[in-house]
């Protein structure tokens, strides 16, 4: 597979703690504990609460236990002093205009708005020079806010724009057509849709894109995806006549993206079998009818990602024999012999590339901060383009022979400004500036270098309120650690909303992720895990030793592969926290591979049915491992219902032992969302309730005091 948070006037006390309510007077409701246990590899594992691991859609006593759950949560959430005021200081913060970056199509520009405070950014357009016009507003779409606008792409005149519609938050797509002149919607629909690229045929007359086959009755949201395949949708033809492109049914587990070349000529399949950029690349000739695929790139070593081309001529970035990868040409006529290195390996991290007005915009990450160059179509340096300072440049997407493109800019202070950039000039011009309710200028963004436990130099932000108070702040300590992703510089009114109150933010750029390349994730991964959980203690402890924060002020923070962080973290150093946050979780790290998407991330965890890799799973898997007799700090679990990502039955698991395990007094709750899945489409308003519970349950447990 191809692979918000802002200032709060509150009141700070670094040390001291309001009354907490009495530990004895949570009363956890009662998890029947099942008698499910397994030898693996002589070793016996116990799985009392694997029942919880059913769907809560359909199973009466899981949904049951759910509710009960939820219900104990919502009263001490919503108790905590403070809570109420700092949802309302989200609510205000969170009210800004934004833009996303805009995408020319023809003489068209696309791209995203939201005034402030709407559940969903609407979809607007603009033709030439023209204003704006709002061309999708799916605020509309559910009462609740939670049906999204996900993926959409426009055809190359910008005529039409197919789209996709995730409801409650689930992977899974619907796709619909709409003409652009008119905002008429088109009658076709196509459905099963999931980790799919759409692009259009050059003559806009039906679009590519990836499915799978529809699941069984009542496996929608648990089933495992398998034999995905390539198909042509034909705009005014049902989705039953699409033409299949390409598929391995022989080879059911792997994945399939496809994209036409910007000459039209040629459809680009590239195939993966997991998370891991390493993949098979099959063009296809378009303009030959009923042509076989041919296999350019074969043997899944290396990563591929097309660029674009001039005629045979293909431009690629990829790590082959480059772990921090590098710009290569390729002869498609010759084959994968005929590679030449247009711009080689450099010191930064190359983290994508585009090709724009017949130049190559390179974006690089140096020690996890962006860094963006043009380089002429030999190779040579142009320059440097100018960035507002320390944070994450995105976008670039442009025309091979047209100059033009935009960017967007972000850092922990800054939301995101959108730019246009000329790539032949070099003058860059703000496009889309956002009007701030806030001071960015009170905020310290710095960054800092630690040693981990085996001597690794690991980067990490920390981020504070300038001036105020000296000496150690309640803290949160955020980390991923994993799947070559890299955590850069981003804006988040929620992070902001914390800091604002006086509390301080670091986020730890930690092994398994691709800040420094391939080595670095390696690094991370299958028998290096525990690098990862090292790394973070490291950044927790380097904290404390200079008297930013102590432990009784430090919050762990993680979503997905860092809610594993956090849970693995946990149970190896419950003394160094006062607060953990892991969200949407893999806790089970033996099941994993058995539910939806998770057959993907052997690549970074291993096969729990192999035992080598069973051994290291079994070692660190947070739910095995809760210690039972150690005092735990706060933990505040979340979930959400549709999360057909990573089910939630891993949260429900881990909490559910948890709560029956001796850990100490501190609480152990689960935050149980509705309609909602693993991030992507969850409404502002459910993002600010969600926001508003997790910080102020962190600030109570880590003393920074909210104000009532």
């Amino acid at each position: 597979m191809r692979k918000s948070l802002i200032g709060l006037g509150l009141l700070l006390t670094s040390t001291a703690m309001a009354a907490q309510p009495a530990p004895s007077a949570i009363a956890y409701p009662p998890t029947a504990r099942g008698t499910v246990s397994e030898t693996q590899f002589g070793a016996v594992v116990a799985d009392p609460y694997r029942w919880l691991e059913n769907d809560v859609r359909t199973d009466a006593q899981v949904r049951a236990w759910v509710d009960a759950q939820a219900a104990v949560a919502d009263r001490y959430l919503k108790a905590l002093p403070g809570r109420n005021r700092l949802a309302a200081r989200m609510r205000e913060l969170y009210d800004f205009e934004r833009a996303g970056v805009p995408e020319k199509r023809g003489a068209r520009l696309f791209y995203t708005k939201n005034d402030g405070l709407q559940n969903q950014s609407p979809l607007y357009v603009r033709d030439g020079t023209g204003a704006e016009r709002l061309l999708l507003d799916p605020n509309g779409w559910a009462k609740d806010g939670a049906t999204a606008l996900a993926e959409w792409e426009a055809s190359d005149d910008g005529a039409r724009l197919v789209y996709g519609v995730q409801e409650g938050g689930t992977d899974w797509r619907t796709l619909r057509v709409l003409d652009v002149a008119g905002r008429a919607p088109l009658a076709d629909e196509v459905k099963w849709v999931k980790f799919s690229g759409l692009s259009w045929a050059k003559d806009g007359s039906g679009f590519y894109y990836s499915r799978f086959p529809e699941p069984a009755a009542g496996a929608t949201f648990q089933a495992l995806n398998k034999n995905q395949a390539v198909y042509f949708h034909r705009i005014g033809t049902p989705q039953a006549s699409d033409r299949l492109v390409y598929s391995t049914p022989t080879e059911p587990d792997l994945g399939h993206s496809a994209e036409v070349s910007d000459d039209g000529r040629w459809l680009i399949v590239t195939t993966s079998q997991g998370t891991d950029e390493r993949y098979d690349v099959t063009l296809v000739d378009l303009p030959t009818p009923n042509a076989k695929p041919r296999a350019l790139i074969t043997g899944r070593r290396n990563d591929w990602r097309y660029v674009g081309n001039r005629g045979n001529e293909f431009y690629w970035t990829t790590d082959a024999g480059a772990p921090r990868l590098k710009l290569v040409a390729m002869d498609v006529a010759k084959g994968a012999g005929s590679v030449r290195d247009i711009v080689g390996e450099d010191a930064a991290t190359l983290e994508g590339a585009s090709l724009v007005g017949g130049r190559f915009v390179l974006s690089y990450l140096k020690d996890a901060k962006s860094e963006v160059r043009t380089y002429g179509s030999d190779g040579k340096l142009l320059r440097t383009v100018a960035l507002p300072g320390l944070g994450r440049a995105f976008g670039f997407d442009g025309e091979a022979d047209d100059p033009v493109t935009y960017f967007g800019f972000t850092s922990y202070d800054r939301p995101t400004t959108v730019y246009r950039h000329d790539a032949a000039s070099g003058a860059t011009t703000p496009w889309f500036e956002p009007k701030l309710a806030f001071d960015p200028e009170r905020f310290s963004v710095k960054q800092r270098f630690y040693r981990s436990k085996d001597g690794t130099r690991v980067p990490m932000f920390v981020v504070r309120k300038a001036g105020g108070p000296a000496g150690p702040r309640p803290t949160l300590l955020y980390g991923y650690g994993g799947f070559n992703i890299s955590v850069t510089p981003g804006f988040a009114p929620a992070w902001l909303a914390w800091l604002d109150a006086g509390g301080q933010l670091a986020v730890a750029n930690l092994r398994g992720g691709g800040e420094y390349g391939k080595a670095w994730h390696d690094a991370g991964r299958l028998a290096n895990k525990q690098n990862v959980f090292d790394d973070f203690v490291a950044a927790a402890e380097y904290l404390v030793a200079e008297k930013l924060t102590t432990p009784r002020q430090l919050a762990a923070e993680g979503r997905s592969n860092g809610g594993l962080l956090v849970g693995a973290v946990v149970n190896q150093r419950p003394d160094l926290f006062a607060a953990a946050l892991p969200t949407v979780g893999v806790m089970d790290m033996l099941r994993f591979n058995r539910f939806t998407a998770g057959r993907y991330w052997v690549d970074d965890y291993g096969y729990p049915n192999k035992e080598a890799d069973f051994r290291a799973l079994r070692a660190y898997s947070p739910y095995h491992n809760i210690r039972s007799g150690a005092r735990y700090p706060a933990v505040l679990a979340v979930t959400a219902d549709t999360d057909d990502r990573v089910v939630p039955g891993h949260s429900f698991k881990y909490i559910a032992a948890l709560q029956a395990a001796e850990t100490g007094n501190a609480p152990k709750l689960i935050r149980i969302e509705t309609r909602a899945g693993h991030g992507a489409g969850k409404p502002t308003d459910k993002l600010i309730e969600e926001y508003a519970d997790i910080y102020a349950f962190a600030a109570f447990h880590t003393g920074l005091k909210l104000g009532e």
